[in-house]
C-alpha cells in the first residue's frame, strides 16, 4: 500500500493541521473541499490492490479501468450528500483453535477509496491531539514502539503494579450516538459528518442476509481504526491525563495500542483506586471491561523484596500485544524485564502452520519450502525482539517438524521422509531462515 502522499497531499495535510491548531475547540468547518480529483486519486492509490471485493464484485483494477470518471462522479455524490454507503460483504474464517471463527467484513472498493480520503482529512486533525503513549493505527508509529515505551515506563516510574485492561467487544459495542458526539466537537463540516453517519449505519451482507449493527465501528473499513482512537481518545487517554495523573501518590503511566492498553503505577493503592475507577467511566460512554482478564498484576523487581509499592511475593506476568512480560536474570546477575511470545500466540502460530501444511500438501516440495520460509520470516519481523530467541527456535522447530510431519505422510507410500533426509533438504537443497531477533527491543 502507498502510504506516502503526494507533495499537494502532504501541504494540504499540513494546512489542516495548522488550522486545526489555531481554532482550537472550535474545530474546523471547511474540510469537504479537500476532496478534489488529486485528493480521490492519492485515496485510490493507498487502497491494497489485493484486497478482496465487496458486495459489487468489482475489484481495485476493475475501479481503476475509468478512474477519472469513477472518482468524479463519487466525489460529486459524496459532496451533495446522495452518496449511499453501501453494506459491508462479511464472511467468517476459522480460528486458530479450528472451533470459532472471526468475522472480516469487506466494503467495496468505492467505500474504502472514500473512506480513505475521509482518512486522509482527519488524521492531521487529531494526530496533534493524540497522546504520547497511544501507538495503534497511527502514522509513523508501531507495536514494537508500544512495547519498548512500557520497558521505559516501568522501569522510569519504578511501576511494581500493572493494571491489565480487556475491554468487551469494544469495536462491537462502540455507541454510535456518543461517537459522534464526539466528533462533532472538532468536526463542523455537514458532508464529512454525513458520510461517518452513513458509514456507521450501512448494513452488513452475510449468507445473503442484510442486517442493520446498531453499535460498534464499521466492519472492515480503513476508517474503523481512526474513528476507535477517537473514541478512546476522549474515553481513556485525555482522563488518564487530567484526571488520574494530577492525583496520583507516586508515580504512574500508561501504554494504549488500539483498544489494548496497561497502566503501570508505582504505589499499589493508586492501581486498585484506578482500576475501581475504570468500570464507572468506560460505563459512562457504552463500554464495558472483561471481569475476567482485567486484573491487577504484581510486578516489582524480585530483588525488592516486596514485589514492589508494598507487596510481597513473586511478581506476576502479564500479556501485551502478544508478548509475555516477565522478570529474569542477566548473566551478570541483574533483573531486567524480558519478553517472549505469549504462550497463547505460538500455539495460534503453529497450528495455523499445521492447518497451512495440511491444505497444502499436494503441492511442489519446492513451493512449500519457500512459501515456509516467507511464514518464518514474517513471524521473526513481529516476535524477533530482544531477549526472544529461545522463542523463535520453538516456533522453528515447530513449524518444521509440522511440515516434515506432512510430507512424510503423502510420501508414506514411497520411501517415506525421514529426519535425516528432511535436515539434509532444509540444509542443502531449500534452506529456511533461521531464527533471528529483527527489532533491539
Amino acid at each position: 500500500m502507498n502510504t506516502e502522499s503526494s507533495p499537494s497531499v502532504s501541504t494540504k495535510q499540513r494546512r489542516i493541521a495548522e488550522l486545526a491548531e489555531y481554532h482550537g475547540a472550535e474545530g474546523l468547518r471547511t474540510l469537504g473541499h479537500h476532496l478534489d480529483l488529486e485528493w480521490m486519486r492519492e485515496a485510490y492509490g493507498r487502497v491494497r490492490k489485493g484486497s478482496a471485493p465487496g458486495v459489487d464484485g468489482k475489484s481495485v483494477a476493475d475501479y481503476g479501468r475509468e478512474l477519472d470518471k469513477n472518482l468524479g462522479g463519487l466525489i460529486d455524490r459524496a459532496k451533495s450528500g446522495s452518496y449511499q454507503a453501501p453494506p459491508v460483504r462479511r464472511v467468517h474464517i476459522p480460528k486458530a483453535n479450528g472451533k470459532e471463527t472471526r468475522p472480516i467484513g469487506m466494503p467495496t472498493v468505492e467505500d474504502k477509496i472514500l473512506q480513505r480520503a475521509v482518512v486522509m482529512l482527519l488524521e492531521p486533525m487529531y494526530e496533534r491531539e493524540f497522546g504520547d503513549f497511544s501507538y495503534g493505527f497511527r502514522p509513523g508509529r508501531s507495536a514494537h514502539q508500544a512495547l519498548k515505551a512500557i520497558w521505559q515506563g516501568i522501569n522510569r516510574t519504578q511501576a511494581g503494579w500493572v493494571v491489565d485492561v480487556d475491554i468487551r467487544a469494544f469495536f462491537d459495542t462502540l455507541d454510535h450516538g456518543v461517537l459522534m458526539g464526539i466528533l462533532q466537537k472538532r468536526v463542523k463540516d455537514g458532508v464529512i459528518l454525513k458520510l461517518v453517519a452513513k458509514w456507521l449505519k450501512a448494513g452488513v451482507m452475510e449468507a445473503g442476509a442484510l442486517s442493520y449493527p446498531e453499535a460498534g465501528t464499521p466492519q472492515g473499513g480503513v476508517i474503523s481504526p481512526l474513528l476507535s482512537n477517537i473514541y478512546l481518545h476522549e474515553v481513556l487517554d485525555e482522563w488518564f491525563e487530567a484526571a488520574v495523573i494530577p492525583r496520583l501518590q507516586g508515580r504512574g503511566f500508561m501504554v494504549r495500542y488500539a483498544d489494548d492498553f496497561v497502566m503501570g503505577f508505582e504505589c499499589r493503592e493508586d492501581a486498585e483506586r484506578v482500576m475501581k475507577a475504570l468500570p464507572g467511566r468506560f460505563g459512562r460512554y457504552g463500554l464495558k471491561l472483561h471481569e475476567g482478564k482485567t486484573r491487577l498484576v504484581r510486578f516489582g523487581k524480585p530483588e525488592d523484596g516486596s514485589g514492589g509499592g508494598g507487596g510481597s511475593g513473586k511478581p506476576e506476568t502479564f500479556d501485551f500485544l502478544g508478548f509475555t512480560h516477565h522478570w529474569a536474570k542477566s548473566r551478570k546477575g541483574r533483573w531486567y524485564i524480558q519478553r517472549k511470545t505469549a504462550r497463547k500466540r505460538l500455539r495460534r502460530a503453529l497450528k495455523t502452520i499445521h492447518q497451512w501444511c495440511r491444505q497444502n500438501q499436494h503441492r511442489p516440495v519446492e513451493e512449500l519450502m519457500r512459501e515456509l520460509g516467507r511464514k518464518l520470516h514474517g513471524h521473526y519481523a513481529y516476535y524477533g525482539i530482544t531477549c526472544n530467541y529461545r522463542s523463535l527456535a520453538q516456533f522453528y522447530e515447530g513449524a518444521t517438524q509440522r511440515m516434515r510431519w506432512w510430507l512424510n505422510r503423502r510420501s508414506r507410500q514411497q520411501d517415506g521422509m525421514s529426519w535425516e533426509r528432511f535436515k539434509k533438504l532444509i540444509r542443502e537443497v531449500y534452506p529456511l531462515p533461521r531464527p533471528r531477533i529483527v527489532h533491539s527491543v
